[in-house]
C-alpha cells in the first residue's frame, strides 16, 4: 500500500492515449498521470476524450499534493490547470510517452495498426485496467 505522506509536493506528467472499441469511430481514451521523477503511475481513467475525464483524473491526483503538471497542448489541460502549475511541451513528457510505447507493445489492442481489438467497452477497460493494476501498481489479479 502506498503511504500518501511520502507523496507530497510532486510533479506529474499527464497525457491521454487513443484506442477504440469495435471500430475506429468508437474511440476510447486512457488518461493517466505518472510521477515526473520516478515514472510511477499515480492514477488513470478510461473514458471518452472530454474535459470530464481529465477532471476525474485530476480528482484522483488531489491527495498527492501535485505542485506541477507537465502535459501536451490538449485544451482540457489548459482549461482546467492554472498556468503557474502547468508546463506545456514534449521536453518534460518523455517518461509518460515511454509508458505509452510500453503499453502499445504489451497490449495489442492499443496498437495503432492491429487486428486485435475489443468488441465491448467493458472488456477493453478490464484488460487495460488489469494490466495497469498488475504491472504498475503490483496488485494481484
Amino acid at each position: 500500500m502506498v503511504n500518501l505522506c511520502q507523496w507530497q509536493d510532486i510533479e506529474v506528467e499527464a497525457d491521454e492515449m487513443w484506442s477504440f472499441v469495435g471500430s475506429k469511430k468508437m474511440e476510447r481514451w486512457l488518461w493517466h498521470a505518472v510521477d515526473h521523477t520516478t515514472g510511477i503511475v499515480l492514477a488513470y481513467v478510461l473514458s471518452p476524450h472530454q474535459d470530464s475525464a481529465f477532471l476525474e483524473l485530476k480528482a484522483l491526483l488531489e491527495p498527492f499534493g501535485i505542485t506541477q503538471f507537465y502535459t501536451d497542448a490538449w485544451g482540457a489541460y489548459q482549461r482546467h490547470l492554472h498556468p503557474a502549475f502547468h508546463t506545456i511541451g514534449k521536453r518534460h513528457t518523455q517518461t509518460i510517452e515511454r509508458k505509452h510505447l510500453t503499453l502499445r507493445t504489451r497490449i495489442k489492442r492499443l496498437a495503432r495498426k492491429t487486428i486485435c481489438f475489443s468488441k465491448s467497452k467493458w472488456l477493453h477497460d478490464a484488460v487495460i485496467g488489469l494490466f495497469i493494476n498488475r504491472y504498475e501498481f503490483g496488485l494481484d489479479i
